[in-house]
């Protein structure tokens, strides 16, 4: 007989083999699930990023549906699912005040004129870059050029992740000042 999820789980915290596992048991099943909320492309790291989760979140672990796992993972998953759609809005709200696409031009013959007028705004969106402090801008960049995470971000500032979200929410504050008044 096979071990309970729960059992998986507690052997996990010294044996990584029980939580190879307990992947192996659940990660078609999961990754299913993100699929249907999920562009392809994007499950199968939000799978990888649940069981990252997981083995970092061992301890954590409540037997609460007699030895069943799952709805500890689904509910990492929901989680994971929220910030992943939380993400893109801050994503596309940060690329529309950037005057950036939102999607890929690639043959697009209508989108040439934007093109153009965004190749003539380059040297005023280079110029209110430049006046940013330095870390707003550095967040910026890693935020929505480098499209990282704030975990991230907060790491490579040495900041923590409130402080790398309000540069980042600041340096588009200003942006959005400077370059609305440009165009008065």
């Amino acid at each position: 007989m096979s071990d309970s999820d729960a059992q998986l789980l507690r052997r996990a915290r010294r044996d990584p083999e029980a939580l190879g596992e307990l992947y192996l048991r659940y990660r078609d099943q999961l990754y299913r699930w993100f699929r249907s909320r999920v562009p392809e492309s994007d499950a199968s790291e939000l799978t990888a990023e649940l069981f990252a989760q997981v083995a970092i979140g061992l301890r954590r672990f409540r037997d609460e549906a007699d030895g069943s796992a799952a709805p500890w993972l689904y509910g990492i998953a929901k989680n994971l699912v929220r910030r992943y759609h939380e993400r893109g809005r801050i994503e596309t709200v940060a690329r529309r005040r950037l005057g950036m696409p939102l999607r890929a031009y690639e043959l697009d013959l209508d989108s040439i004129d934007d093109r153009l007028s965004a190749e003539a705004a380059e040297p005023d969106l280079a110029s209110a870059l430049d006046r940013l402090p330095l870390g707003q801008r550095e967040a910026l960049e890693l935020r929505v050029v480098e499209e990282r995470p704030y975990e991230e971000i907060a790491s490579a500032l040495g900041c923590t992740e409130t402080a790398a979200r309000l540069r980042v929410m600041r340096a588009l504050g200003k942006l959005s000042r400077v370059l609305g008044a440009g165009a008065n």
